[in-house]
């Protein structure tokens, strides 16, 4: 737990590479499928945020503090929803949103589990049930307490393991970093 305060209280910044695997649930008779994809990650707590697909497909995800854009290069589709009604339960709270140990209580249990592949981990369950996300757990590298992983369960039994490289903390970033503008002749849907 002690890493996760650290990186609370000592990062309002920063920058990563990082890759994402998704594994589906095993369905009898059947192999769980892998999905792999990369791109950039950059945050300003307390809630901004911009992550960049970049393989195997373009998508952009900005939060700019009012409105979470999640933009969709092929089907050149933008759709924008009320961040702060989307963001409480989920990874980028943990990481990306949230100010504080304190803030990140009202929406999650949080406790600490047994240092395992180099890192120390918390686990995160969120409070609300009707959410989407079933449980966060939180790596951090040891020694130095540097964010390594986020490993998530969603309610459907689908795992995302985030792991960030190249993570640079407190740079300074424009504002403009996390402001997004629809594209010409884009698709937006406002939900």
């Amino acid at each position: 737990m002690e890493s996760l305060e650290n990186f609370l209280k000592s990062t309002k910044t920063g920058r990563a590479d990082f890759s994402q695997t998704v594994t589906s649930p095993a369905r009898e008779g059947q192999v769980p499928k892998l999905k792999n994809s990369s791109g950039t990650f950059e945050f300003a707590r307390p809630s901004r945020f911009k992550f960049v697909y970049k393989k195997p497909f373009e998508q952009t995800i900005v939060a700019d503090g009012q409105t979470l854009w999640l933009y969709d290069t092929d089907l050149n589709q933008v759709t924008a929803s009320k961040q702060a009604a989307m963001l409480a339960s989920t990874p980028a709270a943990i990481i990306a949103s949230s100010p504080d140990l304190k803030s990140l209580e009202q929406h999650f249990s949080l406790k600490s589990a047994p240092d395992a592949d180099g890192a120390s981990w918390v686990v995160a369950t969120p409070k609300a049930k009707e959410g989407s996300v079933q449980s966060i757990r939180v790596g951090f590298k040891m020694p130095g307490g540097e964010l390594s992983t986020l490993d998530i369960v969603d309610n459907f039994g689908q795992r995302s393991v985030l792991k960030f490289q190249k993570l640079d903390l407190n740079p300074a970033l424009p504002a403009e970093t996390f402001t997004f503008k629809p594209p010409a002749g884009a698709d937006v849907i406002t939900q």
